[in-house]
This record gives C-alpha cells, sequence and structure tokens, in this order.
C-alpha cells in the first residue's frame, strides 16, 4: 500500500478549499478590501473560484477527488495582490474563465453552436477592457479543431457572432455619446506593438511573481506531459489547450511586457489546472518536498507583494 503523505492529505482533503478561500479572503482584508473598496475584485475572485470548480467538475481535469485547481488559483490570483488596484485584471479573469467553461461543453459537437456563441461573447466581453486578448482567438480556433473538435463552419460563425455582441452595445453607446473616437483608438491598439522588451516598466513584484508563476508552469507542463498516458483523451486534450495558451501567453508577454495587467490573470487561470495536476497526483518523497517548497515560496512573494515597497526592475 502506497504512502500517504502530508501532501496526498492536504490535495484530497475537503476541508483545502474552504480554508483556501479563508486565505484569499484574509489577503484581501490585508490589501485593504474595506479601505479601499475592492468589493468588484473580491466578487471577482468568488466568481472565478466557482468557474473553476465547475470546469474540475464537469471536466475531470483530476481524476481523483481533489480542488487542487481551484486552490491553486486562488493561491496564485492573491499571491498577484497587486493586481487589485484596478479592475481589468479582474473582468480579463472572469470572462476567460466563462470562455473555458462554455468552450469545454462543446468537447466533439460541430453543432454546439449556442456553446461557442456564448463563449466567444465572454472573450468580446474581456476584449473591451484589454483588446489585445482578441490576438488569442486565432488560437482559439485552431484549438477548436484539435482539441475541442467542435469546429464547423456553424460554430465559426457563432464564434464571430458572439465576440461581436459587445460592441453591439459599445458602439451604440459611443454613438450616442457622439464619441466614436475612443471607439477608433480602441480598435487601433491591435496595430501598435511598440515597445518591445521594454522591462524597465516592469517592477520588481511583478518580475517576482511572473518568474515564480513561469516555474510552476513549467513544472506542471512537465509532470503532466510524462504522466499524461494515466489520464482520459479528453483530459489530455484540455491540459495541452491549457499548455498551448500558457506559453503563447509567456511570450506574448516577454515581447510585450506593457501588457502585463491583462495577460498575468491569463497565465495564471492556465497554470492552475497544470499545477493542480502535480501537487494532486504525485507521491513521492521529493515531491512532497516540493509541495512545501511550493507553498512556502507562494506564501512568501504573496507577503512582499503586500508589504514590500514597488521596486523598479
Amino acid at each position: 500500500m502506497p504512502i500517504k503523505r502530508f501532501q496526498s492529505k492536504i490535495a484530497e482533503s475537503r476541508l483545502t478549499l474552504p480554508f483556501t478561500e479563508a486565505y484569499g479572503g484574509v489577503v484581501f482584508l490585508t490589501y485593504g478590501l474595506v479601505e479601499k473598496q475592492l468589493w468588484i475584485q473580491f466578487a471577482s475572485l468568488i466568481l472565478c473560484t466557482l468557474l473553476m470548480v465547475e470546469m474540475n467538475n464537469r471536466n475531470t481535469l483530476i481524476r481523483i477527488y481533489s480542488r487542487m485547481v481551484s486552490c491553486s488559483f486562488i493561491v496564485l490570483t492573491v499571491m498577484a495582490n497587486f493586481q487589485f488596484v484596478t479592475l481589468l485584471p479582474a473582468v480579463v479573469q472572469c470572462c476567460l474563465c466563462a470562455f473555458y467553461v462554455l468552450l469545454f461543453r462543446a468537447y466533439q459537437d460541430k453543432q454546439a453552436t449556442g456553446w461557442i456563441f456564448y463563449a466567444f461573447a465572454c472573450i468580446g466581453a474581456a476584449s473591451t477592457v484589454f483588446v489585445h486578448i482578441l490576438y488569442y482567438v486565432p488560437l482559439f480556433w485552431i484549438l477548436m479543431i484539435f482539441n475541442i473538435m467542435a469546429f464547423s463552419h456553424k460554430t465559426f460563425w457563432a464564434s464571430l457572432l458572439g465576440l461581436s455582441v459587445p460592441y453591439w452595445f459599445l458602439g451604440g453607446y459611443h454613438l450616442y455619446m457622439g464619441d466614436t473616437e475612443s471607439l477608433v483608438g480602441h480598435w487601433m491598439e491591435l496595430t501598435r506593438f511598440q515597445p518591445l522588451f521594454d522591462y524597465g516598466m516592469v517592477t520588481c513584484q511583478q518580475a517576482v511573481t511572473f518568474v515564480f508563476i513561469v516555474l510552476l508552469a513549467l513544472t506542471g507542463s512537465i509532470h503532466f506531459l510524462r504522466n499524461s498516458f494515466r489520464d482520459k483523451i479528453r483530459t489530455r486534450l484540455l491540459y495541452e489547450l491549457f499548455m498551448a495558451v500558457d506559453i503563447c501567453s509567456i511570450v506574448f508577454l516577454l515581447l510585450q511586457p506593457q501588457h502585463y495587467d491583462g495577460l498575468l490573470p491569463v497565465i495564471i487561470i492556465n497554470t492552475a489546472p497544470l499545477i493542480g495536476h502535480y501537487l494532486a497526483l504525485t507521491r513521492t518523497k521529493i515531491t512532497n518536498i516540493s509541495f512545501f517548497v511550493i507553498v512556502i515560496l507562494a506564501l512568501a512573494i504573496t507577503a512582499y507583494n503586500l508589504w514590500m515597497p514597488s521596486l523598479t526592475f
């Protein structure tokens, strides 16, 4: 009988998610939930957590009972607590979580125009605050072909229609206000690729957080690729999707660090299942030690981002 290490007890406990949720609430309170009126960001974290739980349950992302996907998401999100000051990360995070939940419902169904429409409407909504997320649309179409296996001429047009829906309202509002220049300027942002590799605007807090999350993504990806044969085909395809979007997001952020606030939430959402899979399904003494290292580093970086002054990187 295999030894049930502390890591496994935590990963499989029904108390882990409530405890992690409480931890997330404490971090929000410490950062200034009441003083800074961060209620929308806090509500966004709650909604995203519920969506991550739904995504895990419906798609069996982990083949045993474990809430490590949702727990990893909460820990990584509150670790990047410097993003609480703006609504952009919260909106992008909520929209992408909803997109995944809806998109995965269309698995192997080329007639699922409804699910695809609603899924891409979420991306359209995210693009109203972070227009550069539209760069992901061709990638999502490719993933619909090979991973979701739901691409057809019907779902293609449904995706375009879904993307346009938020702009029916936004365009109408700007026309009513007589301010079409703002809408044009919003779209023109897609044509601006400069500056590249301008890391002068990245703080030390942002750099440390990004590097740690990338290391977690790398750890989770290597683990999954080595052990994917134990999972069902559908699970493998979904994790390949997470890895593809994660890699593209990391490269995107390295090229254009000025979009850090919009891209880090995307990286967190795609990294959470990868590292959650690793923490829940590894059993060795070394991985047990790595569990403690990951937890300690996550707590240390969270504390650093809460109390240390921002430094120029």
